[in-house]
């Protein structure tokens, strides 16, 4: 029998270490300092390996969506291996509480974690939206300001590194200057004062800058593959069996689209609630302020790469979101919904043409807005090569990475083809 949350007071905030389940590590490190500058002990847990999986599947039943199966593994193996004090730790999971089943993570953490004797443990929901209210975890909208600048720090930084890595002539030269950025800008967003927009920008174009001064070979003949797909095996080397450094050693250039694009892709679905259905009426300028703010601060970000000129700067939200019309309406949202047929459009109108759609076992809006919307993209853009990958506890990595290189030695013959 469940028993009843336990809620995240104040009193433990000053005593309990607060657990996050990995993803993006440099967009984590830097939110990681900020939480820390508002009193909470956070640990973000870099545990790896099929035994992660197979704990998971311990605690909780196979038929559960992929993702949830290595977060709760995670969970489950940093209890009881980690070291910690059972009675002085809590588990977070961040979910935006819409119509996925990711919904269900937190209820499902609770069982596993009370399944496998650790009933004491607090698990927190933590969503704008409001899931979940926990008197011991909860952040100002000048907080949420910090964090939301951490997003966009951490595209950059991802963005950069992943344009020069595979041609960069010293190895890994590009991930200590991201990592070395990484240090500096979280103690900048975790000293606990305002926001200096001017500083920002200042970042952005050092931060540029630096990138570029590194030693790169020539990269004309590298083929450029998109990654999209479900929020946690697109960006998480645990849930993608660490896809992007697989493609980089095939000699590719990975391109991911930025998290601060499901940042806004979040608000927007509340901006259409109001505009298709009438709700949230009050609430809908707010929205609307936001959306337009946090636009904002990506076209800064992009105006910083493009006036530095090496490198392929993101495509503006706002353009993004019309790319679906004739495709998928924008009322669409269950999981990433919309996005992620906007996501493979933006990568075909930007030059990428070869895309790896990572899809977890489990995931059906995963499954309709993206391999579901497969054929219509390749029929109005014949030159798209796109592979919808499945990721569960049961796919091999052998098949994954075959189907990855057949993908990868097409594109190579369509690559020559064009230059003849």
């Amino acid at each position: 029998m469940q028993q009843t949350p336990i809620l995240f007071t104040q009193e433990m905030k000053k005593e309990y270490t607060v657990l996050v389940p990995t993803m993006l590590p440099m967009h984590f490190k830097m939110m990681q300092r900020i939480f820390e500058t508002y009193g909470y002990k956070m640990v973000i847990l870099d545990s790896s390996g099929p035994e992660i999986a197979e704990t998971g599947l311990h605690y909780v039943h196979n038929d559960t969506c992929y993702p949830a199966i290595l977060v709760i593994g995670q969970f489950i193996d940093a209890l009881k291996n980690g070291g910690y004090d059972a009675d002085k730790v809590a588990l977070v999971m961040f979910q935006t509480g819409g119509g996925c089943r990711a919904s269900n993570y937190v209820s499902l953490i609770r069982k596993a974690v009370q399944k496998a004797g650790f009933a004491q443990v607090p698990v927190i929901g933590f969503g704008i939206s409001g899931v979940e209210k926990h008197p011991g975890f909860t952040l100002s909208p000048s907080q949420l300001y910090h964090l939301l600048y951490a997003v966009v720090y951490g595209d950059l930084l991802m963005t950069l590194v992943n344009q020069c890595r595979t041609y960069e002539l010293e190895k890994s030269a590009a991930q200590r200057l991201a990592d070395s950025w990484t240090e500096k800008l979280g103690k900048e967003l975790g000293a606990g004062t305002k926001v200096n927009t001017k500083q920002v920008r200042a970042n952005y174009r050092a931060i540029v800058r630096d990138f570029a001064a590194i030693p790169r070979r020539d990269k004309h003949d590298a083929i450029k593959v998109g990654v999209v797909g479900e929020i946690f095996v697109k960006y998480s080397p645990l849930g993608n069996n660490n896809l992007e450094e697989f493609l980089v050693g095939e000699g590719a250039e990975v391109v991911v689209p930025g998290l601060i694009d499901f940042c806004l892709y979040s608000i927007n679905d509340n901006i259409m609630d109001y505009r298709l259905y009438g709700r949230h009426p009050l609430k809908y300028l707010g929205f609307k302020q936001a959306f337009k703010r946090i636009c904002r601060m990506k076209r800064e970000m992009i105006d910083a790469i493009t006036e530095e000129g090496s490198f392929d700067a993101p495509t503006p939200f706002e353009h993004t979101a019309t790319l679906t019309k004739g495709y998928i309406s924008n009322g669409a949202k269950m999981g990433e919904g919309w996005l992620l047929t906007a996501e493979m459009l933006e990568l075909a109108e930007s030059g990428v043409k070869n895309i790896v759609c990572t899809q977890p076992f489990g995931c059906l809006p995963n499954h309709i807005c993206g391999k579901g919307m497969m054929k219509p993209i390749k029929e109005k853009n014949p030159d798209v090569n796109i592979v919808a990958i499945d990721y569960d506890a049961g796919a091999t990595r052998v098949n994954q990475e075959n189907r990855i290189k057949l993908m990868l030695a097409g594109a190579r013959r369509n690559a020559e083809a064009a230059k003849e």
